[in-house]
């Protein structure tokens, strides 16, 4: 099993010599990736429910720094050599496909092949109204989206045709490092994130912790997989730790690939934080 640090470009991870030292503590202490959050905007007074807090309200509030995940992975990439980049996530259906082909396989080659592109379809929807991005056809958005970016990664004349986006012979390079494009992890924690995760994810992150409810979600995604004709087992897990060590164990025997834990905070505790999760989890299940 891998292990994963994640909101690490946002809060304290906006300063720069703190997202140096950042990296190089978790590279020091076994972690295998770095995974940053995003938003463009954020409207005061939002009245979309963050799902992923009780209050509905974003940790940190309406002004906690979120640097653009590319640029900051790409900061990063400079200071590191082994550490994997990731976004988790990136909100796809707010981005140009075909700038972000380019934008991506550029951060994959000049890390020497480290990027792994998180993806979700997003919450907020009043981010979406300010960017002009309708906001029903997301999720559709998103899928097509991914498809597109792999013809742009590894097609020499990519020719793309959808219901929102369509080239023909396109050429872009560079290419990513990998034959087989940039992995994507689809991102979410609804069952329509599980059964687009299946269908044309190389990962799933389940923005949950809970043992049960990652089960579940991870049998959906497979499900899916399936239906789509594609390998099941071959979908990358990624989740939150639960505090749980029987849960952390049960996660291992479900196949999870990556487990995470919070970036966010002073260097000299998340040094602790970090000794405390090798004992706790790596130590275990590693």
């Amino acid at each position: 099993m891998r292990f994963g640090v994640t909101y690490a470009n946002s809060g304290p991870g906006a300063d720069p010599e703190h997202a140096v030292a950042l990296a190089h503590l978790a590279e020091e202490a076994g972690f295998d990736s770095l995974w940053t959050v995003e938003h463009a905007v954020i409207p005061a007074g939002f009245g979309s429910s963050y799902p992923y807090s009780r209050d509905g309200r974003l940790p940190g509030g309406e002004d906690v720094p979120i640097p653009d995940p590319l640029v900051w992975l790409a900061f990063v990439a400079a200071a590191t050599v082994r550490i994997r980049l990731a976004t988790g996530i990136l909100i796809l259906p707010q981005r140009n496909p075909v700038l972000l082909a380019k934008e991506t396989a550029t951060l994959d080659v000049l890390s020497g092949g480290r990027l792994i592109l998180g993806v979700g379809a997003g919450w907020l929807r009043e981010e979406f109204d300010a960017l002009g991005v309708p906001w029903p056809d997301r999720g559709a958005r998103t899928e097509e989206y991914v498809m597109a970016l792999r013809a742009l990664w590894t097609e020499t004349e990519p020719t793309f045709s959808g219901r929102f986006l369509s080239f023909t012979k396109a050429k872009s390079y560079p290419k990513p490092v990998r034959p087989g494009g940039i992995p994507v992890v689809v991102g979410g924690h609804s069952e329509a994130a599980a059964r687009r995760a299946g269908r044309v994810g190389d990962g799933f992150f389940p923005a949950v912790s809970d043992a049960d409810e990652v089960a579940r979600l991870v049998g959906i995604a497979r499900a899916s997989a399936r239906e789509a004709g594609r390998d099941p087992d071959a979908l990358e897990v990624t989740c939150g730790t639960p505090r749980d060590p029987d849960s952390v164990a049960r996660l291992a025997d479900l196949g999870v690939a990556r487990l995470t834990t919070s970036g966010v905070g002073e260097i000299d505790s998340l040094r602790a934080k970090f000794d405390r999760f090798r004992e706790r989890v790596m130590d275990r299940v590693g």
